[in-house]
């Protein structure tokens, strides 16, 4: 780590210096091609310096109006941490990391491409774990990724923080699901069809299982038997 580095917030006048590290350091690292322009990367990243808070690295070796790396943050998410390519390897991005943990004690979350396998391994040697990986259809290049989080000082109530926010949303779902079953026994009724198909039953488990493999079918179809029968009991 250089000795003489420098951590300190971003300017709001820096956002072409910010923009300059983040399309280099994209550049250089296993990542999907960005699928923006660089006059609208500066334009995103120069709102991003007025709303979020924003670190900037700086060494010796600086040239002036550039920087060597730097880390945007939100309250639980670290959305950013780049390195220009001629400042990589030099222990900067272990320090700005070491600098988020510091201002986010409760820990924080990220999303890092499943293909930049150096970045994973890089959050893993900091503590940092895999928590979830998606088929990458929420990200704008539609590239597979992996949620990461560091627990901070807390890991047990960090985990429990996250579980209830799955929580909510899985009672978000069922309270959708029990109104969609309702309208499809309605139609069964009218109909003369049983209430209940076996077979989409499976279907539906088996289709749960590519997103959670870890589950696997057998307990899934469990889980499905017991949430239409559930909602099934709900409608009558």
């Amino acid at each position: 780590m250089p000795t003489e580095l420098s951590l300190r917030p971003a300017r709001e006048d820096e956002a072409d210096a910010v923009a300059a590290v983040y399309l280099a350091a994209r550049r250089e690292a296993a990542m999907p091609p960005g699928i923006h322009p660089e006059h609208e990367v500066r334009a995103w990243l120069a709102g991003r310096l007025r709303d979020d808070e924003v670190w900037v690295a700086e060494t010796p070796e600086t040239q002036s109006g550039r920087l060597a790396a730097y880390a945007r943050m939100t309250e639980t998410w670290l959305d950013d941490l780049y390195v220009a390519p001629e400042h990589a390897r030099q222990g900067i991005g272990s320090a700005l990391l070491d600098l988020v943990k510091s201002r986010r004690p409760d820990g924080f979350c990220l999303w890092v491409f499943e293909m930049n396998v150096p970045a994973r391994a890089f959050y893993a040697r900091h503590g940092l774990v895999e928590l979830e990986r998606t088929d990458g259809e929420g990200n704008e290049e539609k590239a597979p990724d992996v949620r990461m989080a560091w627990p901070g000082q807390d890991p047990l109530a960090f985990f429990r923080g996250l579980i209830d926010d799955v929580d909510d949303q899985l009672g978000d779902l069922l309270a959708r699901r029990v109104a969609l079953t309702r309208e499809v026994q309605l139609l069964k009724a009218g109909g003369g069809a049983e209430p209940r198909d076996p077979e989409r039953e499976r279907q539906i488990a088996a289709r749960l299982a590519v997103r959670a493999p870890e589950l696997g079918e057998e307990r899934l179809a469990w889980i499905v038997h017991a949430i239409v029968s559930a909602s099934l009991d709900a409608t009558r």
